[in-house]
């Protein structure tokens, strides 16, 4: 059980972060875990380092102007599930569970990173752009997470499960102001009639 909730934190760090938390992992915990990576594992240290540094310096400095945002979304949409899905295979590798469990909390990673990054986007574009002070909370959230994994995992998971359903509530929230902006009639089809990009 303590596997599965620091599979749930380095998953919802990988959905904030992609390369920031594979960083801290190799630095930090590299001993088993590195070594059960799928794909990675593969690859020589010293290449995936030195990629992780770089994405990792982008990632810090891009997520601050809008137009690096926008950048980092799309990148961070098709790579954060991957992402998750490898940190939480790594975990139960390292565990040794059984090879469907292992499936199942890849998938699981895989689609807690996605649905994380859908709710950013959506924040991004109703805001018109995330403000400072929340992308300084992220990269807080997202080292916190990964040292919460290892140290202390059950705090870390119950943390991604908090966080998890803060952002569940705060997409319906996003959602009831969307169709909110449609005429009375057209609250279930709220781009009906719509000229502009949202």
């Amino acid at each position: 059980m303590i596997e599965v909730f620091a599979a749930l934190a380095l998953s919802t760090a990988a959905g904030m972060r992609i390369a920031l938390p594979l960083l801290l992992i190799g630095l930090l915990y590299s001993d088993n875990l590195w070594a059960n990576m799928p794909l990675l594992s593969q690859i020589p240290p010293r290449i995936v380092l030195g990629v992780l540094v770089s994405w990792s310096i982008a990632e810090l400095f891009l997520s601050k102007g809008r137009l690096g945002q926008r950048v980092l979304q799309i990148v961070q949409l098709v790579c954060s599930p991957i992402v998750g899905a490898i940190v939480c295979i790594s975990v139960a590798r390292t565990a040794t569970f059984p090879g469907w469990f292992t499936v199942l909390m890849g998938t699981l990673g895989g689609l807690i990173a996605l649905v994380l990054q859908l709710v950013q986007v959506g924040w991004f574009y109703r805001l018109r752009g995330l403000p400072i002070w929340m992308i300084f909370v992220q990269d807080f959230l997202c080292v916190l997470l990964v040292l919460l994994a290892f140290d202390a995992p059950t705090q870390g998971g119950i943390i991604a499960l908090l966080l998890l359903w803060l952002i569940i509530r705060s997409s319906s929230g996003w959602r009831r102001w969307y169709q909110a902006q449609a005429r009375p009639s057209d609250r279930k089809n709220p781009r009906r009639y719509k000229q502009d990009p949202d």
